[in-house]
């Protein structure tokens, strides 16, 4: 079975479990973490459905006087949009109605950002990451500098390898909501 093909099975059980045993919880205790403080430019995303919830992490990044970008998907790609907490400034994605990203003029430079916060299924112990199948996440972490963390909730990160592409990036950290666990990579 090819590595695409076993992605496409685990995420389908993945999203599964998480469905089942969902439980909401904040990650806002990341805002004190090291390596948020030392940044100034984070980007995030405005999570939905059975994601980690981002909506106190984002308001606990802004309350600390840092500047917060958000994602909006451009063809294949994601642009970053600054973000100030309007509510009103959200808007559905053109990919899928359940999605919300910004509107607004993008960044002329992503490599302003410092820290990337990115959604994922599971990521493994060498921080491997399992995302939604697009790839708009593994595109940008090529071409940032960024230090990057993926949120997922207790009993997502897997003891066994993902499956992995010749494109997928590993992160530097996954956060659950009482654990900030950081890769050597």
């Amino acid at each position: 079975m090819s590595a695409s093909s076993e992605k496409s099975d685990l995420r389908n059980r993945y999203r599964f479990e998480r469905r089942e045993r969902y439980l909401d919880h904040s990650f806002a205790y990341l805002a004190t973490s090291l390596e948020f403080q030392k940044a100034t430019h984070i980007a995030s995303y405005i999570s939905y459905g059975d994601e980690p919830s981002t909506s106190e992490l984002n308001t606990a990044l802004l309350k600390n006087g840092k500047t917060l970008y958000l994602p909006r998907i451009i063809g294949k790609v994601l642009e970053w949009v600054q973000w100030e907490g309007d509510q009103g400034q959200l808007i559905p994605s053109k990919l899928s109605k359940n999605i919300l990203e910004p509107s607004g003029p993008a960044i002329s430079d992503k490599l302003v950002i410092e820290l990337i916060v990115v959604p994922a299924l599971r990521i493994d112990r060498a921080g491997y990451r399992l995302g939604q199948g697009g790839g708009f996440y593994d595109r940008t972490l090529s071409q940032l500098k960024a230090w990057s963390v993926g949120l997922i909730h207790p009993d997502e990160i897997s003891s066994e390898d993902l499956p992995r592409e010749d494109f997928d990036i590993p992160l530097n950290a996954a956060a659950t909501p009482d654990l900030l666990l950081r890769f050597k990579n």
